[in-house]
């Protein structure tokens, strides 16, 4: 029983980490000083032949970055009911993370066809990354740990870097 208790306290800090980390930033809130990955701009210096950034472009990025981040929260609440779930199953752990490997990876999935719709670059690569994150989840030998402590920075780092 202290596995079922340890399994939905991972649930439960993993949806308070990402309902937090989800929310549209206002300011930016990093401590000075802190390392910060550079943000995606378009060049001042004119090319003979470029345009900056298309407001077709950057609202593909605002589509894609929208998605993911909603992916990702509709499997997080997957996750936290379906080990809220177990418990009345009488899951055992490892039936519990089997469950949630197979969530992950269908999530990275996911997650990876929305950077094949990227335009942006820089965005497809963040979100293949991310995909790939998720996937290291999908293979790890205790993935409920891996999402208290690798998935919950994963909306962190896609609200400060997935923006138009």
């Amino acid at each position: 029983m202290s596995a079922t208790t340890a399994i939905r306290a991972a649930a439960l800090v993993t949806m308070t980490a990402l309902a937090g980390a989800c929310q549209p930033a206002g300011e930016d809130t990093a401590a000075p000083g802190a390392w910060q990955s550079p943000v995606p701009t378009v060049s001042a210096e004119p090319a003979p032949s470029t345009v900056a950034a298309s407001p077709v472009t950057a609202a593909n990025t605002a589509a894609v970055c929208a998605a993911v981040d909603k992916l990702i929260i509709a499997k997080s609440k997957e996750i936290a009911a379906d080990s809220a779930a177990a418990t009345t199953r009488q899951l055992t752990p490892e039936q519990l993370n089997a469950q949630v490997k197979a969530d992950l990876a269908d999530l990275a999935d996911d997650v990876r066809g929305q950077a094949a719709k990227a335009e942006d670059p820089e965005i497809k690569a963040l979100v293949t990354e991310t995909a790939q994150k998720i996937d290291s989840g999908a293979k790890s030998a205790s993935p409920v740990k891996w999402l208290s402590s690798t998935f919950v920075t994963i909306p962190q780092r896609l609200t400060r870097e997935c923006r138009v």
